[in-house]
């Protein structure tokens, strides 16, 4: 069942992009020329056509709810968990509709809310790429209003959003008795925030693989196009605070940044993996 609402959430991630793909298309027009031949297109209600993914997201996340119910408690006596980082896992009762609803509708936002952590921070590191390049323009698009904050906003973005949202579904978990009642505002506050820190950890992922293919692309060349160029572009500024005259990594034509930047991205994962157990306010 994990694993089935593990895919449903990919789907309804897929469905999300492409509620927001029409307003991409339409942006990049003006980026990458187009055949006048691929112009002449049948006239429709785009509107709809955009509004039908949304749409479909919808019934996806309202009928798995429904189903949840039905098949919740004869598989096992099923319990959904909602996993919050490393520190906090909030079980569900799979006989309440209700909690099958916000389950489903949470479990999806998580799956949203990295997406979106993972948009930001390519936007921090590559914000100064130019329109011109085609995947970072994507990214803006998908952003949408994000992209338009100011760069220590987009930094505070996850840890605020996260908070925000500990804060106001506090009430509801507690009158469910999903999580322990009596703690007051600071503490539901510093519990906010180190899930903020936790929801972070998924971005190592992102930056060792950036870094792997980087490395990689170093040594074989893949030909030129638009991922490898943005791949190395992302590379490069990630590496930039490793790249200091006191700091010797190039060794004959061998390039050992990738490489520390990778140790010290393993690193602070684990630190952080330690750490918050012991910070967070049982």
């Amino acid at each position: 069942m994990g694993l089935i609402n593990s895919i449903l959430n990919l789907a309804g991630l897929l469905l999300w992009v492409g509620w927001r793909d029409l307003v991409a298309n339409s942006l990049l027009k003006t980026a990458v020329p187009t055949p006048l031949v691929r112009t002449l297109r049948r006239a429709g209600p785009l509107g709809w056509r955009r509004w039908r993914y949304l749409g479909a997201l919808v019934v996806l996340l309202g009928l798995r709810a429904m189903i949840y119910r039905w098949l919740g408690p004869s598989v096992n006596s099923w319990t959904p968990h909602l996993r919050l980082g490393p520190v906090v896992t909030i079980p569900f009762r799979s006989e309440s509709l209700q909690q099958m609803a916000v389950f489903s509708l949470l479990s999806f936002g998580v799956t949203l809310g990295i997406f979106y952590l993972v948009l930001l921070l390519l936007s921090l590191v590559n914000r100064s790429l130019p329109d011109s390049e085609y995947l970072q323009k994507l990214i803006r698009v998908q952003l949408g209003l994000l992209e338009r904050l100011p760069w220590l906003l987009k930094l505070l973005l996850p840890f605020l959003a996260t908070l925000g949202l500990w804060l106001a579904l506090n009430p509801l978990f507690i009158h469910w008795e999903l999580i322990p009642s009596g703690h007051s505002l600071g503490v539901k506050t510093e519990q906010g925030l180190l899930i903020g820190l936790g929801f972070c950890l998924p971005l190592e992922y992102l930056v060792v693989a950036v870094l792997l293919l980087h490395f990689l692309n170093s040594y074989i060349y893949f030909g030129n196009n638009p991922f490898w160029n943005f791949i190395n572009q992302t590379a490069r500024r990630l590496l930039s605070p490793l790249r200091r005259r006191w700091l010797p990594l190039q060794v004959g034509r061998m390039d050992l940044a990738p490489l520390l930047g990778l140790i010290l991205v393993f690193l602070l994962g684990e630190i952080i993996r330690i750490a918050l157990p012991r910070l967070f306010p049982a």
